[in-house]
This record gives C-alpha cells, sequence and structure tokens, in this order.
C-alpha cells in the first residue's frame, strides 16, 4: 500500500536486520494430548524454510520483502490429529530493555508505569503477551531512544472467527475453530523480542477484571490430519525523533494497513437518533428528597434501567450537560415537556447544586446515602462547560441569568486559587481548597471551560489561566508523552488524558491566531495520535452466542478505556469535529477518514429502540461497558456489557457527536 510515510521504510529496515534472509523467527511448538500435560518442542526458522516437528507436524516460514516492510508467512500442516499452539518471537538487534519503550495500542504505552500493580505494567512484570482483541490494532511495537528507531510486528491476517474457551487460565483446548492469536514483547539474554502466538496465550498473568490479575492461560486449537492454518505478520521499521513521532507513524501505518472503512449508512437520520437518545431525558429525570433535579443516569441495572437516586455533575452522569442538551432540543423541537423538566434542572441547581465553599455538589448520591466531599477538576470543569454553553444559549434567546454568571464566576476564582505555579490543577481536592491528589495530568479539563469563560465574559484572566495549563501539557504530557489520570475511576496510561489535551488545544486555538494558534494545532496533532491510538481499526471477532456478536456489533472506530479498564466504550463527544479540524488544518486526511468511521460506528450500533433493543431495558439508554475481550467489570465478561451502567454520559456524548460544529459557534461572533 504506497504511501509517503514509506519513502525509506526499506533502507531502514534492512539497516535493520541486513537483508530478508537474516530473519529468524524463533517458535515455540506447544502439542497437547487432551488430559496431559503439553509438550513444548523448541525450534528456530531463517528466512524461508521448513521443518518437521515430533509428532506429526510440518512448520514452514516464508519471508518476503515489500514496500510496507518484511511479510512474514507462517504454515502449519498436521499429518495426524493435533491439538496445537504456535508462539514465536523475533530478536531486536541493538534493542536494550532499558532504553526500549512498548506499544500494544490500546493496552500499552512506553513501560506502563502509571498504572498500578494490579494491572499490567513494567513493575510486576518486564515481558508480556495478550490477547489480540485487547488491542486498536493487531500490533506489537518497540522503540529504541538510544537509536530513534522503532519496529512494529503487524498482524495481517484476518480474524474473523473465536471460540468459547470452558477457561480462562491453564492450557485450555478451545470448542472450535478461532483465528484470534496473541502479541506482545519480552526481555531476555540477547535484550528485547517481538513475540506472537495462536492461538491466543496470555503470559505472565491474563487480565481478566478490574485489577485482577489471574495466571496465565495457553490456548489449543484442534488440527486434523492434512489440515493447515496459514498466519501472517508484517515487519516493519522507522525512525522517529522520539516515542510520539513513533506512535503517529505507528498508528498511521495501522490506518493504511487496516483500511478501516466507515459503516453502511444506517436508516437514521441524526434527528430521529436524537428523537430516540431524547427518551432517555424523558424516562430518567427524578427529584432527590431535598429537592435537587437530574437525570438518573448512574448505577443503572441495563435489565431494567429504572431510576436510581443518584446525580452526578460531571463524568460519568454528565446531569447538567444532559440538562443543557435537553433544553436546546425542547426549543427546537418544540416539545414543551423537554423545557419544563431541563429548566427545572437548571433552578433546583442553582439553588441546591453548590457546596457551602462554592464547588457543584459533585456527586450526590441519595441511593447509598452518601455525598462526595472530595471534589475532583475534571467533574466541576465538565459542570462549568455545560453552565456556559447554557448561559449563552440563552443570552443569545433573549433571557439572561444574573444569579447563574455569578456562580460560574465565583467558581473560577476558586479555580485560579487551585491553578499550581506550573500551571496544572490538582486533580483533587476539597472544599476549602485543601489538595487531596496533587496529580496534574487531569489539568486539560479546565481549559474548555475557562476558554468559553473568556469568550463569554470578555475577562482576559481566564485565557491567560487556560494558556498557563497548555504550557503545563506541553511540557509535561506532549512532550514527555505521558498522558494519564483523566479516567476518574482509575489513575493509570487512559484514552481520556490525551483525548481532553487534544481538545483543550483545540478550545485555545478558536481564541488565538498566528504563530501561537498554529503552535496549538501542532501540540493538537500530536495528542490526538496518542487518543486515536485507544480507537478501533478493526473488527474483534465474537463466537456465536456472545450477545454483541450475535447482535452483530463491529469494533473498529470505538475506544477502549484505559490500561486498567479492558472494554470499549463510546467516549467521543466533540473529538470527531477536532479530528475534522485538524485534517483540514495539518493536511492529515486519515484524520477526517477515521472520523467517518468513528461516526458511523458508533451513531446506532446499540442504540436502543422497539426491535432493536440490544439487551438494554429501555429505548434510548446507550449502553457502556461493551466488553469485547475476555475482561469483565464485574459480570458477564466477553460478548456483553456489565450488569450496571451509566447512560447519561453515553447519551450526551453521542448527543455532541450528531451536534456538528457546536463549538465553533459558541465562538462565532
Amino acid at each position: 500500500m504506497p504511501n509517503k510515510l514509506y519513502v525509506s521504510l526499506i533502507l531502514i529496515l534492512m539497516a535493520f536486520l541486513t537483508n530478508a534472509q537474516s530473519l529468524e523467527v524463533h517458535y515455540v511448538l506447544s502439542s497437547k494430548i487432551p488430559g496431559n500435560p503439553a509438550k513444548n518442542h523448541d525450534l528456530s526458522l531463517l528466512a524461508s524454510s521448513s521443518k518437521m516437528v515430533e509428532g506429526g507436524l510440518e512448520l514452514s516460514q516464508e519471508v518476503t520483502t515489500q514496500e510496507e516492510g518484511m511479510l512474514l508467512t507462517i504454515r502449519l500442516i498436521a499429518t495426524t490429529d493435533s491439538y496445537i499452539n504456535l508462539s514465536g518471537k523475533i530478536n531486536l538487534e541493538n534493542f536494550s530493555y532499558e532504553s526500549t519503550q512498548f506499544y500494544l495500542p490500546g493496552f500499552w504505552y512506553r513501560k506502563n508505569l502509571r498504572s498500578p500493580d494490579k494491572a499490567p505494567n513494567a513493575r510486576v512484570s518486564k515481558s508480556w503477551i495478550v490477547r489480540e482483541d485487547r488491542l486498536s490494532t493487531p500490533l506489537t511495537g518497540a522503540f529504541n531512544e538510544a537509536t530513534n528507531v522503532g519496529v512494529n510486528l503487524v498482524r495481517m491476517d484476518v480474524s474473523e472467527q473465536v471460540a468459547l474457551a470452558p477457561l480462562n487460565q491453564g492450557e485450555v483446548i478451545l470448542s472450535g475453530p478461532t483465528d484470534l492469536g496473541a502479541l506482545g514483547f519480552q526481555e531476555d539474554q540477547v535484550g528485547v523480542a517481538l513475540q506472537f502466538s495462536v492461538p491466543y496465550k496470555e503470559a505472565p498473568h491474563t487480565y481478566y477484571r478490574k485489577l485482577t490479575l489471574g495466571e496465565p492461560v495457553t490456548s489449543y486449537i484442534k488440527l486434523a490430519e492434512g489440515e493447515q492454518v496459514v498466519y501472517q505478520y508484517l515487519l516493519n521499521s522507522y525512525d522517529a525523533a522520539d516515542y510520539s513521532e513513533f506512535v503517529a507513524k505507528a498508528w498511521s501505518t495501522s490506518y493504511d494497513l487496516m483500511q478501516p472503512q466507515p459503516l453502511t449508512k444506517d436508516e437514521f437520520s441524526n434527528a430521529e437518533i436524537k428523537s430516540t437518545l431524547a427518551q432517555f431525558w424523558k424516562q430518567s429525570f427524578t427529584s432527590l428528597s431535598d429537592g435537587l433535579k437530574g437525570y438518573s443516569g448512574v448505577h443503572l441495572q441495563t435489565a431494567t434501567c429504572d431510576v436510581v437516586p443518584l446525580l452526578e455533575v460531571g463524568f460519568v452522569g454528565r446531569v447538567l450537560l444532559n440538562a443543557f442538551n435537553s433544553l436546546e432540543f425542547g426549543y427546537q423541537q418544540q416539545d414543551e415537556g423537554l423545557i419544563t423538566i431541563s429548566n427545572q434542572i437548571w433552578d433546583s441547581y442553582l439553588k441546591l447544586g453548590f457546596t457551602p465553599g462554592g464547588f457543584f455538589r459533585e456527586v450526590v448520591d441519595e441511593y447509598h446515602d452518601w455525598e462526595s466531599d472530595v471534589f475532583s477538576i475534571r467533574r466541576q470543569s465538565e459542570g462549568l462547560y455545560a453552565a456556559l454553553f447554557y448561559l449563552n444559549f440563552e443570552r443569545r434567546a433573549g433571557r439572561s441569568h444574573a444569579e447563574w454568571e455569578a456562580k460560574v464566576k465565583d467558581m473560577l476564582e476558586l479555580f485560579a486559587g487551585l491553578q499550581q505555579a506550573d500551571g496544572s490543577f490538582p486533580r483533587k481536592f476539597d472544599d476549602q481548597l485543601i489538595v487531596k491528589d496533587h496529580s496534574g495530568g487531569s489539568s486539560s479539563c479546565v481549559v474548555p471551560p475557562l476558554v468559553m469563560a473568556y469568550q463569554y465574559f470578555g475577562d482576559k484572566k481566564y485565557l491567560q489561566m487556560a494558556q498557563k495549563v497548555g504550557e503545563y501539557q506541553e511540557a509535561e504530557l506532549i512532550n514527555k508523552a505521558d498522558y494519564f489520570s483523566s479516567t476518574l475511576d482509575a489513575n493509570c496510561e487512559d484514552k481520556e488524558a490525551s483525548l481532553y489535551v487534544a481538545t483543550s488545544l483545540y478550545y485555545l486555538a478558536q481564541v488565538t491566531r498566528g504563530k501561537e494558534q498554529k503552535h496549538y494545532i501542532q501540540l493538537a496533532k500530536k495528542a490526538a495520535y496518542f487518543a486515536l491510538s485507544w480507537y478501533y481499526t478493526w473488527d474483534v471477532p465474537f463466537a456465536q452466542g456472545q450477545m454483541l456478536g450475535d447482535v452483530g456489533l463491529k469494533s473498529r472506530g470505538w475506544g477502549n478505556v484505559s490500561v486498567e479498564n479492558n472494554h470499549i466504550d463510546v467516549y467521543i463527544f466533540e473529538f470527531d469535529e477536532i479530528l475534522d479540524w485538524l485534517a483540514d488544518e495539518t493536511s492529515e486526511p486519515r484524520f477526517a477518514e477515521f472520523a467517518e468511521v468513528i461516526r458511523t460506528s458508533m451513531r446506532a450500533q446499540l442504540l436502543p429502540y422497539e426491535g432493536h433493543m440490544v439487551n438494554i431495558g429501555k429505548e434510548g439508554y446507550y449502553p457502556e461497558v461493551v466488553q469485547h475481550t475476555q475482561w469483565d467489570y464485574g459480570k458477564f465478561g466477553k460478548g456483553f456489557y456489565n450488569d450496571l451502567f451509566a447512560p447519561g454520559w453515553t447519551v450526551a456524548s453521542i448527543w455532541e457527536l450528531l451536534t456538528e460544529g457546536r463549538t465553533e459557534a459558541y465562538f462565532a461572533k
């Protein structure tokens, strides 16, 4: 697939590996007789060669040089009935573990050192191999910081089927054919190697539940006498100035190799999807015992979606953003019912929704008789974001809200007191501004409301605060390729961190010009590649009986969440709009092309409506915690949802995906 990225690819690869004839792959062919421990056969094949293996198996490999890199084709033929697992590794010359940063897209960045010890990271082990369906592209990569050379190994044959497994640890004979393999990396005596396995294995641990590492697993498929399987991997290499450029080139190559296509357009218009989503607001409106009103969108049962008296101002409930969306839609549709309940929410939060110190009452959980007294910069910022959209909408309609404006200004003053000397904001704090978590990885969440406040109030100090965050982001997150701690229920490497950084720079670019604006655009591009690396470029396979497969879910365009939380979801909000903008500003058409994949994939695939309820109890309650790999948030595992979900944020996310041009309209004169 010709592309300008590959102009020097072959020269780089040849310098790295000398030539295709020198490629040596070290294999372990594991054969199993049911009820007995497996026997392992160690083999090494050089270039194009084959070898008979004990037990009536023939292994052959062919190495060909292509414009994209070296294509490794592996063929395994059974001369007797056999149960097998084939794993292999390719040693990387002149790569030491200390100077190498690793990459498993959507799962592993650098050495995962931001993640706790109960999740995969290099403190637990320096070698990992994981199922391909954990990865947004079936790819394993390594970047040598000493030589500025990066190498990727990409699975090229299509994984279309996966078999149900009776066990998740130990030696497991699968219930039928499977294409699903595994990819990873390891430190060994030579230095560093990239590794693969077919069918899948996971070592040194499986990761089958949040913060739960289990025993390793090796799976086996049955090959009948005369049956053969063929697997293909592409080995390619890049020179890159740093890890960020390596990830950017790896994503661009992944996109070109996978060529994800938009889903066939569904039969619904944006307005029709919004009308279905609006059913969530009409069915979830609730009032707590103290009079605070909102939408019940957190801690719901997927099977019933019954109202729970729990209101969350930002993520994951997004009560105030839903209140703005429902108000705007109510006026557009002349729906007096929606207008009434939306205004009731805004009025109740003005009267009852603030703490004595002036922050939003962040989480009010009457269901568990609990209210948060430690606050997050993310939820508080998301509440302000929604409030400023509300105020701007109302002002343009000729309706003024002086009390709300005063509340927003008071909160902005509190934010000024929280901002640190380096421009960052603490992740968590209390009502007396005592910092409870100094981590600055969530600081980007503050930028959109600060820039919006500058536009709304005309006070430059808000822009200056946002610009200081921009300086912090550039120094500590972007330049270090270290995006973390924006997922509220995890503190690790995550998708939302890089996505929020890109979003914050998009907002700064709306109100700046010249060199400063161009600088923000280039920084946003760097962050966008990391955000995109979490989004699937391929469709993971599901087995019959796994509901998500039975309803036909295509995973391309959906994003994995974090190292801790290995599920996909529809967290997108306005990022598609940002990708379209970046495509224009930076002449990178892949951004806009993949934005269309995301848009078509998330619109209605799991939208519950009559005759298409996708195991959700009520229409319009778009699901989350979509479990696409062997991992569960607490219940059910691959092919299903967790039993509890938070449709408050999913409805808000899909709504912004369908509302094109909202941000630019806010900043329009």
